[in-house]
């Protein structure tokens, strides 16, 4: 009502903030100068943040605590908590025109050009990248000190940021092709601000720092839309915060192009083109499950075909696909969403994981009644997915009735072809390998267990486009470089071990067989395991021995 009398000219700017101290009973500032105002607590502050809520911090009281505030709306006073929390001060609020506020906001914001320490130059970014960095010139240092991460990490194609506050510091660390690297340090002093900026980009609640929270955040970045999921945790030395990014960009949803050998691939489309039954994907977290079934999914996608899935959660959309995510606040679960499909007519339904004996059954009740079902589990290998499914509750002859196939995966990361070197590897290395060592110096097929065509005849070695089989007798080894920052890597692709469920393995899961007998009596029908798998990629230039043994050790 104020700004319509001011409009009107029924009264002055200044009359209106006059009439609302005297009712919030608080004081009034129209007076101040920008020069009045600590550039410190600007550089902790958002300009959106400002600007929305029409607030400035312009002086802190160190001795007592206290901040002051200039506010344009005693409406919005319950919104200061975040101001108190930012600068861990009890908030003294001053009055002051809307007119006032935004001038000052302006003009304090604008003035600060010189650079900090957290600071980027705005010019290292590229004129490309004004997406996520508009309007950086007048915003303070902590936001372009934020903006800078994200765009770094997406750059150096990481999927995870790290902001971890210690004893002295911040240390932010990526994770690139799954592996962790420090790549910054900030002050301690500068971590509430951080965290701070962070849930403001992600809609979370700034002034919580006891509890865990998850939010989401979409920038575009040098003009690609990215997805990020943000969560918090209270620590030892303050809050941290991880950062998953979601580039749908850098992400092919192409069965073809995730690194299935032909075998393997041939097995995985007979059993998503099946009518009815479960598809299980193992494997620990970061080892690309979902990329995995949204490929799958993106093949069998057609207009003949309802396809729903549960998620938890959605990581990307897929046209013609109808995708729920849990909700715990509102009690919407994986298995209240699987429920849920039963009645909505569908003919593939995917779940995002099967934590629970209550999701577990209704997936097999979907499966066993006409429905193809894609989920995962947690497991190591293959054929400890059956004994998991068991270890639930479920019944043996249940299990065993109503998978089709299971396939374990890991990510490997891929040598870098520009600088890996050729070595000779040590006979026992090639042995724990599954390579046999005489055929392999000799320049022969030396896979124990290769990789076979639809005639079940073994595959020669092929190195795939952009890489070179390494020279006779030898294999690519990691160096480093420019190029691959100096890791001897540069992206990733995955090993897989798929077990068909055939009339041998149904009745090992019905007699409640171990995982290990059960992958025996796999490996006896011809299963190429994780490592073996790894082995191939060794052989066709991919990668190296070191990181096959890293990423297959408990098959040791």
């Amino acid at each position: 009502m104020g700004e319509t009398l001011v409009r009107l000219d029924h009264c002055q700017e200044k009359d209106i903030v006059a009439a609302l101290a005297r009712q919030f009973a608080l004081p009034v500032n129209t007076e101040l100068s920008d020069e009045d105002i600590e550039d410190e607590l600007v550089e902790q502050l958002p300009i959106g943040y400002a600007r929305g809520n029409l607030v400035l911090p312009w002086r802190l009281d160190r001795d007592d605590d206290r901040l002051d505030v200039l506010a344009a709306d005693p409406l919005r006073l319950d919104e200061l908590d975040d101001l108190s929390t930012v600068y861990d001060a009890e908030v003294e609020v001053w009055l002051t025109t809307k007119t006032r506020v935004l001038e000052l906001i302006n003009k304090t914001y604008s003035k600060r050009t010189k650079d900090v320490d957290l600071e980027k130059k705005e010019s290292d970014y590229g004129e490309e990248d004004e997406d996520i960095l508009h309007a950086s010139a007048e915003d303070a240092p902590i936001i372009r000190f934020v903006n800078s991460l994200i765009f770094n990490a997406s750059k150096s194609k990481a999927s995870d940021i790290h902001i971890e506050p210690g004893d002295k510091d911040v240390v932010v660390r990526y994770r690139v092709d799954g592996v962790l690297k420090e790549v910054r340090r900030a002050p301690k002093g500068h971590l509430s601000s951080i965290i701070a900026r962070v849930k403001i980009m992600a809609g979370l609640n700034i002034a919580e720092k006891r509890l865990p929270q998850d939010g989401r955040i979409r920038r575009k970045i040098a003009g690609k839309e990215v997805d990020m999921r943000v969560a918090t945790a209270p620590v030892a030395h303050g809050e941290r915060i991880t950062i998953r990014l979601l580039d749908k960009s850098a992400v092919s949803l192409d069965l073809d192009s995730i690194g299935i050998a032909p075998d393997h691939l041939r097995i995985v489309r007979e059993t998503i083109n099946r009518p009815h039954g479960i598809f299980l994907v193992t494997g620990p977290t970061g080892s690309g499950k979902t990329t995995t079934l949204y490929s799958a999914l993106s093949e069998i996608n057609t207009p003949d075909l309802n396809i729903l899935t549960v998620e938890d959660p959605v990581e990307f959309q897929l046209p013609g696909i109808s995708q729920v995510q849990v909700n715990a606040q509102i009690e919407l679960t994986f298995a209240r969403g699987l429920r849920s499909f039963l009645r909505h007519d569908p003919d593939v339904i995917m779940v995002g994981e099967i934590r629970d004996l209550v999701t577990a059954e209704i997936a097999i009740q979907a499966s066993l009644t006409g429905h193809l079902v894609l989920s995962t589990i947690h497991t190591n290998d293959a054929a400890t997915g059956i004994t998991r499914l068991v270890d639930m509750g479920v019944q043996p002859f249940l299990v065993a009735s109503s998978l089709v196939a299971l396939q374990a995966q890991r990510l490997i990361r891929r040598v870098c072809p520009l600088c890996c070197k050729a070595v000779a590897p040590d006979p026992k290395e090639l042995e724990e390998m599954g390579i046999i060592p005489e055929a392999f110096y000799a320049g022969e097929p030396a896979l124990k267990v290769p990789v076979r065509d639809a005639h079940d005849a073994p595959m020669p070695i092929v190195a795939p486009d952009g890489y070179e089989l390494p020279p006779l007798g030898t294999l690519w080894a990691a160096e480093g470089c420019d190029k691959c920052n100096g890791t001897g890597y540069r992206g990733r692709t995955g090993v897989y071990e798929i077990l068909s469920v055939t009339e041998e393995i149904r009745r090992l899961a019905i007699r409640n067989a171990s995982g290990a007998e059960i992958k025996r009596a796999a490996i006896a029908q011809g299963l190429r395991t994780l490592r073996d798998d790894g082995a191939h990629k060794v052989l066709s230039g991919i990668t190296t021995i070191d990181e096959v043994m890293r990423v297959t050790a408990e098959e040791a």
